[in-house]
């Protein structure tokens, strides 16, 4: 049994064994998408669960079949000025940053494609937990395709796709913007499959009951293992083509190992906010965008 809560903001649902159930929504999209409006009704809907007492955990979900969150809305972000578009990003990692700060344990539970912004957020729960097919039996991507139109992600993706996989692989498939297959995932990318996504709402809840949160920060790089990290990013870059996109999650994932999450995200940010402007980004967004 359970209880909904409706408000101005996203629906969430307070179990009896004191989990809540967040579900991301695409409002009048037909999937779901990261924009301005869907980031301050989840950040106005942390404010409401906050105020629950005996919450022991929190599992993200997404209310579209197709998708978890196909990623963050190009429209909108090609359309803000430089000062704007720093703010925006700003403004995401202060609520993503909410879901990693929770005292108790979070989930993600994956169900079709994960791209971009809808990566990120997820990683910044605790543990992802994943279907193998979406609602209609089909395979779906998971990763960081931003590098593929020239850009690079701005919300920590360089940093917490490293610390979950082997980190010489994260760091080339961030670089060159590829996508992972749910049939082919490195290892640690997902710490839990089932077989649809009519099995993810008892395995998390199961996860949560038998995990801890793991800290204020999401998983990412940290630079107490610098040398590993370093060795990694030496072999990513001898293996990367090099690109004005690649050296820019290159940049942030050496930020990262130098100086942590924080100095890290900056220069993601930094990074594309300049990298948009470049003729590569601009050729590849302009065709992304006549698409719609």
């Amino acid at each position: 049994m359970s209880t909904t809560t409706q408000q101005n903001a996203l629906k969430f649902e307070v179990h009896e064994a004191g989990i809540v159930t967040l579900w991301l929504d695409g409002g009048e999209r037909p999937v779901v998408v990261l924009d301005r409006n869907l980031i301050q009704r989840l950040n106005a809907t942390l404010d409401s669960i906050e105020q629950i007492e005996d919450v022991r955990g929190l599992v993200l979900r997404s209310d579209c079949e197709r998708v978890f969150v196909a990623g963050a809305d190009l429209v909108e972000i090609d359309a803000l000025d430089d000062p704007g578009l720093h703010a925006y990003l700003a403004f995401g990692t202060t609520v993503f940053g909410r879901i990693s700060s929770l005292p108790y344990p979070t989930v993600a539970c994956i169900n079709g494609a994960t791209l971009g912004g809808g990566l990120e957020i997820a990683m910044h729960c605790d543990g992802l937990i994943a279907s193998k097919t979406t609602a209609k039996g089909k395979p779906y991507p998971i990763g960081l395709p931003e590098a593929g139109l020239g850009i690079c992600p701005g919300w920590g993706g360089s940093q917490m796709l490293a610390a979950r996989i082997d980190p010489a692989t994260a760091m080339k498939a961030t670089a060159t913007g590829t996508p992972f297959m749910v049939s082919d995932l490195p290892d640690g990318l997902v710490d839990e499959f089932v077989e649809t996504p009519d099995e993810l709402q008892a395995a998390a809840q199961s996860w949560i009951q038998n995990h801890e949160a793991t800290g204020a920060t999401p998983l990412s790089i940290d630079p107490k293992d610098s040398d590993a990290y370093t060795t990694a990013l030496t072999t990513a870059k001898n293996e990367t083509e090099q690109t004005e996109a690649a050296d820019g999650v290159f940049l942030a994932i050496e930020t990262g190992i130098r100086e942590g999450w924080s100095a890290a995200v900056a220069i993601e940010q930094c990074e594309l906010v300049r990298l948009r402007h470049t003729q590569t980004a601009r050729e590849k967004l302009d065709a992304f965008l006549s698409k719609g």
